[in-house]
């Protein structure tokens, strides 16, 4: 395993639907389809490690030159990343300011609950932050992969529950049972599937699941942030999504962008926040 570097991501350049990063000694270009544009620095392309594509089927071109797994560090977390047969590697850069929010906006002691969780690095952040987190995903393998990442940032023993389960089915256990949370991030997917096979359709659902959230809050509760990189799914419906949901005129949404000085601005999803009390 590769120890991280001293900066460890970067993104090089963008464009003709596709994007390059720096992932500590890692360069890797891979598809990015709202990446219309022309790429801005040609020359970095040709120092990709490897790359990815799905034109008849999903493949790595260069796999063999890539590590079987390094770590990097962002935002103060350290991640084990690896290549994945869809193209993934177990961070999404674009969160990476989330993380940063999350470790300035937590304290000491508030509970919080991150649904949707993949490979842990929010809830992570919270847990430097001295929250006490409850961490949901429905993969048995991410809740596995976030837990090596707990160890790699000497967390293994913070107060963090793990929990693979279907997001609405746990909602409503922890309803009945009286938990409740002070902060809650939530990404849920275009489509997926919980613990027990159980369908999920943001379309369908998302509006279900806020309102299982709003039941959950404790009284005193900060904050829900809401990500999604579903497309057509923009700031503005999120809002829209978190003006009914919480109790709530203060909301605030933006796009999820990864940005780099020398490079055009790479959106990436949305975001939108509710804040529930003042802190």
């Amino acid at each position: 395993m590769l120890s991280p570097s001293a900066s460890d991501y970067c993104l090089l350049d963008s464009g003709h639907g596709r994007k390059l990063e720096r992932f500590g000694p890692v360069i890797l270009d891979r598809p990015c389809g709202q990446a219309v544009w022309r790429p801005q620095h040609p020359e970095r392309w040709k120092k990709a490690t490897a790359s990815f594509d799905r034109q008849g089927g999903l493949r790595w071109h260069g796999r063999e030159r890539l590590p079987e797994d390094w770590v990097i560090e962002a935002a103060g977390v350290r991640m084990r990343l690896a290549a994945t047969d869809f193209g993934h590697l177990g961070i999404f850069p674009e969160t990476i300011p989330l993380w940063r929010w999350l470790l300035e906006n937590l304290a000491p002691g508030m509970q919080f609950l991150n649904l949707f969780a993949y490979s842990g690095g929010a809830s992570l952040a919270a847990a430097k932050a001295g929250a006490a987190v409850c961490h949901l995903d429905a993969s048995r393998g991410m809740v596995g992969w976030a837990r090596e990442n707990a160890v790699l940032n000497d967390l293994a023993e913070a107060p963090i529950r793990w929990i693979v389960d279907d997001a609405q089915a746990f909602l409503r256990r922890e309803i009945r049972r009286g938990r409740r949370y002070d902060a809650v991030l939530l990404d849920p997917p275009s489509f997926g599937r919980g613990r027990r096979g159980e369908l999920y359709k943001i379309e369908r659902d998302v509006q279900r699941t806020l309102e299982l959230v709003a039941q959950v809050l404790s009284p005193s509760a900060r904050f829900v942030v809401l990500t999604s990189h579903t497309p057509g799914f923009t700031p503005q419906v999120l809002q829209n999504l978190m003006t009914q949901s919480f109790p709530t005129d203060r909301t605030e949404g933006d796009e999820m962008r990864i940005e780099a000085p020398d490079t055009l601005p790479l959106p990436c999803g949305s975001w939108a926040r509710a804040w529930l009390a003042t802190p």
